[in-house]
């Protein structure tokens, strides 16, 4: 997302009088204050009220469950093709709530911002960060925000907490996987990692390759609405594809066996991950997971992916067996198989 946004006089800020941040920005006084009160709670509309104080209550819905996860996003540069760190942290945390079946409801934000930011930067981020919890219908009800040294903080750390409702007839979960589940995924793979890595290293391609970052809160509830026994879900963000499905075999004590030429890769990303030295089946993703479902609804499933426009190419990649000699095992087209193992390191720091 390197587009430049209109700022328009909406904004009460004086960025003429601070165009940066400053270490009183963070410091509890009138500088901290002005910059809650004429920035961060006006664009954010955080709460959807005025009250300040130091817990948010709301309502719990009758017969639904409590999910709740947390998050952090340290993503270097925190603007990239196809989004930013502010997007990221709310589609991340939703995400994290949406793989669990749950309805993401609530947001914690803090902010750790580095002395120096320019003010029109902090703005921009947070417009996103509204725009995105527009878009997947959670509202901001908490908050904190500090400031540390300069040099210290590589501009903008963001830190989540997210809350959603689970309907008592949803239950997914790992060990609900079972034998002869297929494998499915919402799209292509690689790309928010490769998006990242390329901006860094000055990449030049045919077209900009953008990450995928995106909210999988309406797919997940449009799989669940259209009865999809759906078992288990797994966002496959770092250590991608390969990662997630190891961590699942090994929970489950079953394999996996995919087919090669059934993962949806893109060209480009395909190319850039071969330039770099990288498989695409260990590259991050922020807007795709796989899903364990029963064989018998392949094509609703399909069908109900396929309505949405940020849904490129889903498709089933393969399937759940007993326990194998390996957790999860790649065959190619020409019959032969390699182990898909886990990472012993990491291959992209700095992503998310």
């Amino acid at each position: 997302m390197t587009q430049e946004i209109n700022f328009t006089p909406s904004c009460p800020f004086p960025f003429e009088e601070y165009p940066t941040v400053v270490m009183a920005h963070g410091g509890g006084g009138r500088l901290m204050k002005r910059l809650l009160d004429e920035l961060v709670i006006p664009t954010l509309n955080a709460g959807g009220n005025n009250e300040m104080h130091d817990a948010a209550v709301t309502d719990c819905p009758p017969r639904h469950r409590i999910a709740m996860t947390t998050d952090s996003f340290v993503v270097k540069p925190m603007l990239f093709p196809g989004g930013d760190i502010g997007c990221l942290s709310v589609y991340g945390t939703v995400n994290d709530l949406a793989m669990s079946g749950a309805i993401p409801a609530y947001l914690s934000l803090g902010l750790i911002i580095e002395e120096g930011l320019e003010m029109k930067t902090l703005w921009r981020i947070l417009e996103s960060i509204r725009r995105a919890s527009e878009e997947c219908s959670v509202r901001i009800v908490t908050g904190d925000t500090k400031v540390v040294d300069r040099g210290k903080g590589d501009g903008l750390y963001i830190n989540t907490a997210g809350l959603g409702f689970v309907s008592e007839q949803v239950d997914v979960r790992p060990m609900r996987i079972q034998p002869d589940d297929v494998i499915l995924v919402n799209g292509d793979l690689g790309r928010h990692g490769i998006a990242i890595m390329a901006q860094r290293e000055g990449l030049q391609f045919d077209t900009t390759i953008e990450s995928d970052c995106a909210a999988l809160n309406r797919q997940v509830q449009a799989l669940l609405d259209a009865g999809i026994d759906v078992h288990c879900l797994r966002d496959l963000t770092r250590g991608g594809l390969s990662s997630a499905l190891n961590e699942l075999a090994l929970t489950t004590d079953l394999s996996m066996e995919l087919q090669e030429d059934a993962i949806p890769v893109d060209p480009q990303v395909n190319s850039a991950c071969e330039l770099l030295g990288l498989d695409p089946l260990y590259v991050a993703c922020e807007g795709r997971f796989a899903a364990f479902i029963p064989p018998s609804q392949i094509d609703q499933a399909l069908q109900v992916l396929k309505a949405f426009s940020n849904s490129f190419q889903p498709g089933v990649i393969g399937r759940v067996t007993g326990r194998q000699s390996a957790p999860v095992i790649l065959r190619s087209a020409y019959g032969s198989q390699r182990v898909l193992d886990m990472l012993s390191g990491e291959q992209l720091p700095r992503i998310c």
